[in-house]
């Protein structure tokens, strides 16, 4: 009778051990904590994207504005997160930057996170306040080397992405410029706007309206070739400073425990909405060049550029806060 019931029971365990397996994702609501402002284009395309999932899930994507300490404070929250698929980060490589630029840094960024997928890259532009006495990079050049320490400009917080690109910028050109950051893109472009600052890096989607309405004058694109956006609109490169590229990505990660299986699927259904012909022209009317790599990819590409981005950190001279 003992060996009846043994056999039953494992039968049963190995009965419902598959359906187990199987338990639909996400279980309940999936929050995607953006750590900048709202407004922003992080956070653009993770409403983009957090509306897609919630259709495809049937579940609700809840969009988490977690701005501060240049995008820190987002990302720490998810890295200590339960790492069960529903508490996800979208952010830029600014997340791989911060290790150069902050001392105390209470995460790691390739430790404590499984990359998910790399959704895109966009150029950034080049914008200063429109009552500038010059139209061009050279001309902003000059002025600068004529006028040094007197040019400001901003980003979303010191250490990101956009900050870097000031700073790779300020360094190639051989200009003394100072970074003022702000908690989020906006507050920085009214600024840019009202010229209490003169100029910064921002992505095309954000600033391109601001450009066509006269609020802001761009001068150039910042990656190695031009922008279907912006088609006449030269690089940084062919404008002024040869060999300038530099280019955003917009990444999701979840906690680094995060079951593989749970990563693996959020990567499929999200590579899977990419892939729909409408939601692939609305990312590229914002700018991006769709990548939608494996998580395997996205981790070997992260690693290898959070070198870079140390690298650069180091030649420029940035002193870690």
């Amino acid at each position: 009778m003992r060996k009846f019931f043994s056999a039953a029971l494992v039968a049963a365990l190995l009965a419902i051990g598959p359906q187990a397996a199987a338990a639909p994702f996400p279980p309940g609501p999936v929050h995607i904590v953006v750590p900048y402002a709202p407004g922003g284009p992080v956070d653009i395309i993770a409403r983009l994207i957090g509306q897609k999932l919630n259709e495809a899930w049937h579940q609700p994507v809840v969009i988490d504005n977690k701005p501060g300490a240049g995008g820190n404070l987002g990302s720490e929250l998810v890295a200590r997160a339960k790492p069960d698929g529903t508490t996800l980060l979208i952010n830029t490589p600014a997340l791989i930057i911060a290790p150069s630029v902050y001392k105390q840094l209470a995460y790691d960024p390739i430790k404590d996170f499984a990359p998910v997928i790399n959704i895109g890259r966009a150029p950034a532009l080049l914008v200063i306040n429109p009552k500038l006495p010059f139209d061009s990079v050279g001309g902003l050049i000059a002025y600068a080397k004529a006028h040094p320490g007197e040019l400001n400009f901003g980003s979303p917080g010191t250490g990101g992405s956009l900050h870097l690109a000031g700073e790779l910028f300020a360094s190639q050109a051989g200009i003394k410029m100072v970074h003022v950051p702000y908690k989020g893109v906006q507050p920085a472009l009214v600024d840019v706007m009202g010229g209490n600052i003169q100029m910064m890096f921002d992505a095309v989607v954000d600033v391109m309206p601001l450009v066509k309405d006269g609020r802001l004058k761009a001068l150039a694109i910042s990656t190695a070739s031009r922008s279907p956006l912006a088609p006449d609109l030269p690089t940084v490169a062919e404008s002024g400073l040869p060999g300038f590229d530099f280019s955003l990505w917009y990444g999701l990660f979840a906690p680094a425990a995060t079951p593989q299986a749970i990563v693996r699927q959020i990567n499929h259904d999200t590579a899977r909405i990419l892939a729909q012909p409408a939601m692939k022209s609305e990312m590229q009317a914002h700018g991006l060049d769709l990548i939608a790599n494996s998580p395997d990819e996205f981790r070997t590409a992260m690693t290898a550029e959070e070198k870079t981005w140390a690298g650069l950190v180091h030649k420029i001279g940035l002193t870690p806060n």
